[in-house]
């Protein structure tokens, strides 16, 4: 279980940047992915392609920069599952890279790989030997030893400078001073049906906890590389919980000590956004928090490449959703912090340039996510991508190598030197070529207060100059989870293109990339400032694009796109023949309190108790009695993010009023639809409901 959580911005030729319009002309963007092979555009993107299609993420650069592991997820259409690879490219400075090349340790299930120190070997998760473990390979990944042995899954990892050791996440209970011990209880409660809490949370995302924390174990190699002794516990006895991802923690270069991000509030933790940075010797102590200071979320530590500096993010705000975070820089010790930038952006995915003079991070920016620089110095910033949605990224040797997408392009790693970005890999490109996917045609218009406010419209795939198309308005969750420019695998856009209609997307107020303002306007204000957005958007698209038939429109939301969707069936349904809802909330009080985020309540000021006017303000259940329109209910029985309780209540209130309604049931899905096969007919339901309500007449 993992309990840390940031409330900054969802999750990420030099010039100081004053403007992200100005800045983002004179950035290099990166190329669209390019298919290897050319044929005539002929049809548009089908479920099936969509949910067949290999996904391509974190690219590892090697010690030398000469070569570039990434991860590509295929589908196993019968097992209805992704099935996780490692590929792996030449990518020699100054010259033209060869075909990449899947790793034959792939076939036992491969992901998380890091390059040792060396470059001599690849180290990767996989659970083909019945649990997630530490495995290694040498550098051409053709025969796999298992490297660590735990009695549990290992969630992830990091090898240490020297090659001697890694740093291991593991999930222990606190009280247990070995694994054995934790292993004994996990299989004594397996016994029984029934667990106890006496403390919050009870639930996380999809599943019951089971009170356990993950800590950091440095587990020592031998000299072949593999597990050399017992691992120890970095947090032993601490009430602490340490995320596995990348920017959890980090190891100093001369492997002496580990920083990293965690909150230690004990029974208080859930009703909290205050995180820490720690830092610990690897060869033991008490951890020493370095932030304590700051009442917001610290995080995302990193060393500088010669060891003497650390960078951090820290947002300033104590619960506050979407609360920017900036840049901070101390020396290695943590003495000396200053804040670095002062940025109306929330940067993420902070790492150290191979340079040491300046960083890298990513940010949502008026619709796409970049990649930017930071000056270690002066905190200049410096834009390195345009359009487009930057993913993961890694710089080894003066090589830069990040997955990069668009509304047109599913997810390609890119790698820089000097000049052009180059493609390396060429996923789906046959599949690619023969489609017709309509590019997003951003427009701006005065939302909220007269202030400006961006979206995007899409023709349908073989749209014919003179005809009008019915349309779908796709409302985006978060809430502040804005809409960028980039593939996506839930709520793409091209499936709708595909299907003959027209597409309105919508960055309401609260979505980050705009400014700390633009967010911060939906704080209290769910229901009045972004639906005000969405009707005045939905005019301008319609007054910008008469090939529109705005009167052949639904409208369709997942999670707080859900709650807007119940909003807009009681106060602004006149547009609208149909609506879908997926994950949506019916009534905010009780979602408050039941969800698995027990901090979220400040989205709305506080407690129900004692904020009910605001509350009942903007709560779809208030408006229930004026539903009419047909209503698309969707839900998971493992959402426990926004329980299915909310979509049987949505359900209900439109049965009983007699409005024409059907509900999906997704028993083995939690807040995401994530399984191919389930998706697919997850999506035709979706499909077939708008189709029904926006045919032509007659």
């Amino acid at each position: 279980m993992t309990r840390t959580r940031w409330m900054a911005a969802v999750a990420f030729g030099s010039l100081i940047l004053a403007a992200a319009p100005s800045l983002a002309q004179q950035a290099s963007p990166a190329p669209a992915a390019a298919p290897a092979v050319q044929a005539p555009a002929s049809r548009g993107l089908s479920l099936k392609d969509l949910a067949m299609m290999e996904r391509v993420s974190e690219p590892r650069v090697s010690p030398d920069g000469r070569q570039i592991l990434y991860a590509v997820r295929t589908t196993d259409w019968d097992g209805n599952k992704g099935v996780n690879g490692l590929w792996l490219a030449d990518v020699a400075p100054g010259q033209q890279s060869g075909e990449p090349r899947k790793l034959a340790i792939s076939e036992g299930g491969a992901s998380g790989a890091r390059w040792a120190p060396d470059g001599g070997a690849i180290y990767f998760l996989s659970s083909r030997g019945g649990s997630n473990q530490v495995w290694r390979t040498d550098a051409a990944g053709m025969a796999a030893a298992q490297v660590t042995t735990l009695p549990f899954d290992v969630s992830g990892f990091r090898i240490a400078p020297d090659g001697r050791s890694l740093v291991l996440a593991v999930s222990v209970f606190v009280d247990c001073d070995t694994l054995a011990c934790t292993k004994t209880r996990l299989d004594a409660r397996g016994k029984s049906t029934i667990q106890s809490y006496d403390r919050l949370p009870l639930r996380d995302f999809d599943h019951w906890v089971d009170t356990r924390r993950t800590h950091l174990f440095v587990q020592p190699l031998n000299g072949s590389g593999l597990s050399g002794g017992e691992p120890r516990d970095l947090l032993a006895g601490l009430d602490a919980d340490v995320s596995a991802g990348d920017s959890s923690f980090d190891i100093s270069p001369d492997g002496r000590t580990l920083v990293y991000g965690t909150q230690t509030q004990g029974a208080g933790e859930p009703f909290t956004s205050n995180s820490d940075v720690f830092r610990v010797a690897l060869d033991g102590g008490t951890p020493v928090n370095l932030t304590e200071g700051n009442k917001g979320s610290d995080g995302n530590p990193v060393f500088s490449p010669n060891g003497r500096q650390l960078a951090w993010l820290s947002a300033p705000r104590e619960n506050v959703g979407g609360d920017q975070a900036a840049v901070w820089v101390a020396d290695a010790d943590g003495s000396g912090a200053r804040k670095l930038t002062d940025w109306d952006r929330g940067a993420g995915g902070l790492q150290w340039r191979t340079d040491g003079r300046s960083l890298l991070v990513s940010a949502a920016d008026e619709g796409q996510n970049r990649l930017f620089s930071v000056d270690a110095r002066t905190g200049r910033i410096t834009l390195l991508t345009g359009n487009g949605t930057v993913g993961a990224y890694e710089e080894k040797a003066g090589v830069l190598a990040y997955a990069h997408e668009s509304f047109v392009a599913p997810t390609q790693i890119f790698v820089q030197t000097r000049g052009e970005p180059r493609q390396i890999s060429r996923q789906n490109a046959e599949v690619l070529a023969q489609m017709d996917l309509p590019k997003g045609e951003a427009f701006t218009f005065a939302g909220w207060n007269n202030e400006p406010v961006q979206g995007w419209v899409f023709k349908p795939a073989g749209a014919v100059e003179g005809r009008r198309y019915p349309a779908v308005y796709l409302i985006h969750g978060g809430p502040k989870s804005p809409w960028t420019e980039n593939w996506s695998y839930r709520w793409n856009p091209q499936v709708y293109t595909a299907a003959g209609y027209a597409v309105v997307m919508i960055n309401f107020h609260g979505s980050p990339g705009y400014g700390q303002a633009f967010t911060d306007a939906i704080n209290d204000h769910w229901g009045d400032r972004p639906l005000e957005d969405l009707e005045k958007g939905w005019a301008a698209a319609l007054s910008n694009n008469p090939w529109i038939d705005g009167d052949r429109a639904c409208a369709l939301g997942a999670s707080y796109g859900g709650y807007m969707v119940n909003m807009i069936a009681g106060k602004w349904n006149g547009p609208w023949r149909c609506l879908v809802n997926h994950a949506g909330v019916f009534d905010v009080p009780q979602l408050m309190n039941a969800m698995d985020i027990g901090n979220f309540i400040w989205e709305f000021g506080g407690p129900s108790w004692e904020r009910k006017a605001v509350y009942d303000a903007f709560n779809p259940e208030t408006y229930a009695g004026d539903w009419n329109k047909p209503m698309l209910v969707l839900h998971g029985s493992k959402d426990f993010r926004v329980p299915m309780e909310q979509g049987l209540a949505t359900f209900s209130a439109l049965q009983r009023q007699g409005v024409p309604s059907r509900f999906v049931h997704v028993p083995d899905e939690n807040h995401w639809v994530l399984k191919p096969r389930t998706w697919v007919d997850w999506q035709q339901e979706i499909l077939d409901w708008v189709g029904r309500y926006t045919a032509p007449a007659g």
